[in-house]
């Protein structure tokens, strides 16, 4: 296994950590906000990265101590997403995130994952010139990310 960073001509391989938690699609951008409140989940030249699946059902049945009160039958909770960001490998910013996202969430029993990854960081080279870059394709994701949201 891999167990350091690494380079290549493009980019750097750093040690980070991979934060995950499931929650309601509605709780999303209150959990985000708290989350960046803490670390602004920069990645080169942006932030708030953080990645959003479409959304799940949730399978899950209330015990004896849940909020809920124990229930003989199975829920389940369409519209649960699963959200992904990085953090630094720093264990006190990943205990702040955690406790961010537990106090934001809706749930008594948050689903919450931490797991260490090695992720790429672009060296930021001068790549204008290179046919597969967004910028030099046909068509304008702003302007088809805009029509998107019109549309809905």
């Amino acid at each position: 296994m891999i167990d350091s960073g690494f380079e290549t001509k493009s980019v750097r391989m750093e040690l980070l950590l991979l934060v995950s938690f499931q929650a309601p699609a509605a709780d999303v951008d209150r959990i985000m906000e708290a989350v960046i409140g803490i670390t602004p989940l920069g990645m080169g030249n942006y932030d708030s990265n953080a990645f959003q699946s479409a959304g799940g059902i949730e399978r899950y049945r209330p015990l004896e101590g849940a909020a809920a009160g124990a229930e003989t039958v199975l829920r389940e909770r369409p519209g649960t997403v699963e959200v992904s960001f990085e953090l630094p490998d720093d264990q006190r910013l990943a205990e702040r995130v955690v406790e961010a996202i537990y106090q934001a969430h809706s749930y008594q029993e948050p689903v919450i994952r931490i797991q260490p990854l090695l992720a790429s960081r672009s060296k930021g080279l001068d790549d204008r010139s290179n046919p597969n870059r967004w910028w030099n394709t046909t068509g304008d994701w702003k302007k088809a990310a805009a029509s998107i949201k019109e549309d809905a």
